[in-house]
């Protein structure tokens, strides 16, 4: 078995803003899987809110000797982009060796097209108003805020996009008291989620708060092992391949979220239909989807990830899985 890994940089559309910074472009890692002449192939995004950079990353998957294993990979490393990009590729390359679709091997039913949300940039209000204008086609949109001043610019997006469903991610950037001013006002506008209003370390004050609309916990959960922690907080998982480590564990942390209560999100980072594909089988069914990345992307991998009005369709076999 020999583990290949590189940089790949996608250029985006547009520039693309959070409460965090923005960028122009999307920095992945490409993972290459080989055995007897078969290659299975995933992706990742490192994260640096998680600590994670490309270098690092890397450094990580270099690490790893010898022939691996999904199962062995939860001793040889942590939930994070590294285990994902390995665990996809390794998904990748058990399918083409069987001559079968992942979801058959991992006893799933045949995946369909899911609605997923598409992402407005954070900016000032008129211009994402403009943004919702160009969008108020779609069914779904996704606002990025997290300033104090936030109530402008959600007014702007409602203006441009009368029809369309709203959720917002915060990204960690509000205050207690500052959500619990706008959430009234959530409502009101018609928002049907807020994702991660608190940062992660201080979402205890969540506990005894008014949700007028339903709580997502995004940076609050990673893996199976983070669910104890939201009880009283949150009301949706937000599961990313990238925080969980992989497939593998995505689809553990979906049906334990599910058996506790949880409503699950599908969410990602920005990165290329690769990173996407091996999430389109967890968002099945979804309460929520967010597999926009390629949307945002101004050039994509070959045999991409087909968006219709039907939503992101499951990958061609000439992709992945």
């Amino acid at each position: 078995m020999r583990i290949e890994v590189t940089p790949d940089v996608f250029k985006l559309a547009e520039v693309f803003t959070i409460s965090r910074g923005s960028r122009t472009e999307a920095k992945v890692l490409t993972v290459r899987i080989t055995e007897d002449g078969v290659t299975g192939w995933g992706e990742c995004v490192p994260y640096a809110r998680y600590g994670e950079t490309l270098e690092s990353v890397t450094a990580q998957i270099d690490g790893l000797r010898g022939n691996v294993t999904r199962e062995g990979l939860y001793d040889l490393l942590p939930a994070g982009a590294a285990r994902n990009a390995v665990d996809c590729a390794l998904w990748d390359l058990q399918a083409k060796q069987a001559g079968k679709r992942v979801w058959e091997l991992a006893g799933l039913a045949a995946p369909g097209p899911e609605i997923t949300a598409f992402t407005l940039s954070l900016a000032e209000p008129a211009q994402m108003q403009a943004q919702a204008e160009k969008h108020a086609h779609r069914p779904l949109l996704k606002i990025k805020l997290g300033t104090p001043d936030d109530m402008p610019r959600l007014e702007a997006v409602r203006a441009g996009a009368p029809k369309s469903t709203i959720i917002i991610d915060a990204n960690e950037g509000w205050s207690a008291d500052i959500y619990a001013e706008l959430a009234p006002h959530l409502l009101r506008l018609g928002v049907a989620l807020v994702e991660q209003p608190l940062p992660a370390g201080e979402d205890d004050a969540l506990i005894g708060m008014a949700r007028p609309v339903p709580v997502c916990a995004d940076e609050s959960a990673h893996d199976c092992s983070t669910l104890s922690k939201l009880e009283g907080k949150y009301d949706v998982v937000n599961i990313k391949l990238d925080k969980t480590g992989g497939l593998t564990e995505a689809l553990k942390l979906r049906a334990a979220a599910l058996a506790q209560g949880y409503d699950v999100m599908v969410g990602c980072m920005v990165g290329s239909s690769l990173a996407m594909a091996p999430a389109t089988l967890v968002a099945q069914g979804a309460k929520v989807v967010d597999l926009d990345g390629p949307l945002l992307l101004g050039e994509d991998r070959e045999h991409a990830l087909k968006f219709d009005g039907d939503g992101v369709h499951p990958p061609a076999a000439a992709l992945w899985g």
